[in-house]
């Protein structure tokens, strides 16, 4: 019934944002406003919205006092290709990490929102393979 539809991101110059975000995330504009500029992504239905804030508010939140979580992560095949894109472009990352099989990093964009990269792990119960299939049950079951 539901599903996610828009990720809203605070920016503080539309304009320069708008190319930042199709330069390096490979963005499609769909539609722009007096304040803002909706965007879809290559693969998947969610889509981003920029939109005209004051200052900049990085999307992240703390999990204690040393430890902050960005609010949003990208899914990628390859982790170490999609770091030396960010890092060939001079864009601010963090090193790469693991949990288990699973490798992630941050990075930043032109208003300092933070968002993580994580590899698709096949074992994982979160991996988009299993997440379909979960789904498809999910509607069998109701169609009984």
């Amino acid at each position: 019934m539901f599903k996610v539809g828009s990720i809203f991101i605070p920016v503080t110059d539309v304009k320069k944002s708008s190319e930042w975000y199709e330069k390096y995330l490979g963005a499609k504009e769909i539609d722009s406003w007096e304040d803002g500029a909706g965007f879809y992504l290559p693969i998947g239905s969610t889509q981003l919205a920029l939109v005209k804030v004051e200052f900049s508010q990085p999307t992240e939140f703390f999990i204690n006092e040393n430890k902050k979580k960005s609010y949003y992560n990208f899914v990628v095949d390859d982790i170490e290709a999609a770091y030396q894109h960010f890092n060939a472009a001079n864009i601010t990352t963090t090193e790469i990490d693991a949990y288990g099989d699973m490798k992630f990093f941050d990075f930043f964009d032109l208003d300092g929102n933070p968002f993580s990269v994580v590899n698709e792990v096949t074992s994982s119960p979160y991996h988009s393979q299993h997440i379909r299939q979960l789904q498809e049950n999910e509607y069998k079951g109701a169609g009984s």
